[in-house]
């Protein structure tokens, strides 16, 4: 029980922690509404529990010191660059209009490509692989399979539900209306944010 909630906390806290995931279900809420942003929630649950389900069962490719944790560190720099230009670009310019709820085929088109690029968000940050690497290297020694599968179960769970809270608070008619004025700011924000933390991530790969 100790150990799980010493995992439970710290996995909460850097869920806590704003980072692209965080900047990309905020923008596309903001946007596009709290519905649509569940397909950005939903790609970024799944990359998580990919990135659980490969540290988990012991693989390594990812970890810290190989080739390809550094390619992923390169592609997750490339990725997050570029959605920082793309909200940068798209600043002051996006509508934030209400749509009706009812949903059409252009609707679950977009909430696909959201899913999508909720997916590669949070599968192209090294960050994540990083972090769970970490609690693998704890968690394998000592604890059954059953429980393993049981801790995993639990994080994939707490980032569905939190990152759907994030996008339901922030994409909320009443919450979006009063913060419509500050959404070229957080665009403009997010954008500088995201490039500044792809190029550190270039940065820390080169010097590597």
């Amino acid at each position: 029980m100790n150990q799980f909630a010493a995992v439970a906390g710290a996995h909460f806290l850097a869920l806590l922690s704003p980072g692209p995931d965080f900047f990309l279900i905020a923008h596309s809420s903001m946007t596009t509404g709290w519905r649509r942003a569940t397909g950005a929630c939903a790609g970024i649950a799944a990359a998580n529990a990919v990135f659980v389900a490969t540290a988990f069962t012991g693989l390594s490719i990812l970890r810290p010191d190989t080739i390809a944790f550094t390619a992923v560190q390169i592609a997750g720099a490339g990725f997050l660059i570029y959605l920082g230009i793309r909200f940068l670009g798209s600043a002051g310019a996006t509508s934030i209009e209400l749509r009706p709820a009812a949903e059409t085929a252009g609707n679950a088109a977009n909430w696909w490509k959201l899913a999508a690029t909720g997916f590669a968000s949070a599968a192209l940050n090294p960050k994540n692989a990083l972090f769970y690497a970490g609690l693998a290297a704890v968690l394998t020694v000592g604890t059954s399979t059953g429980e393993l599968v049981a801790y995993g179960m639990w994080m994939c769970a707490v980032v569905l539900v939190w990152d759907l809270v994030v996008a339901v608070l922030i994409g909320n008619r009443v919450v979006l209306a009063r913060f419509v004025r500050a959404l070229p700011r957080l665009e403009r924000a997010s954008g500088v944010a995201l490039i500044v933390l792809g190029l550190g991530i270039l940065l820390m790969a080169a010097l590597h």
